[in-house]
């Protein structure tokens, strides 16, 4: 089960690198200082560090089977989650609230109103897998 969750936590994280991308391409970096709800560098970088910092943990653990960072690198999967679903939570209800004149590419829309639907619902869907099959792992269901 330990690989499952390496494989699922690689391809979420290819996944995260996309949309990280693109919001850096749209100027995610100057949303700093813009009003509104939006996602702000501090959320977005702390959200991938530390599921990089997390993936260096269990690719460890996977390594050295040491019980003790399977349960460090599921917290820290529990932190980047949160702040996962803080992001999700302003992504969606800005795209909610969108009016149907406004264009994605108008002047003003926040770097992330340009995410593709289809890789923020990967992303997600395989995140919770992640976030599962790490547990699961750290409880010691499936063997190590």
């Amino acid at each position: 089960m330990k690989w499952a969750a390496l494989i699922a936590w690689v391809i979420t994280a290819g996944g995260g690198f996309v949309l990280l991308s693109i919001w850096l391409m749209r100027g995610g970096m100057r949303q700093q200082q813009e009003g509104g709800n939006r996602i702000r560098p501090p959320l977005i970088l702390s959200h991938f560090l530390l599921a990089a910092a997390g993936l260096v943990v269990w690719i460890v653990y996977v390594i050295a089977d040491k019980d003790a960072l399977a349960w460090i690198a599921f917290a820290i999967l529990a932190v980047v989650a949160v702040l996962g679903w803080t992001m999700f939570a302003i992504w969606l209800r800005r795209r909610q609230a969108r009016t149907s004149g406004a264009e994605v590419s108008a002047p003003g829309v926040p770097a992330e109103q340009h995410f593709p639907i289809p890789v923020v619902t990967l992303h997600g869907l395989l995140a919770v897998t992640t976030v599962v099959l790490v547990l699961l792992t750290a409880l010691g269901v499936g063997g190590s």
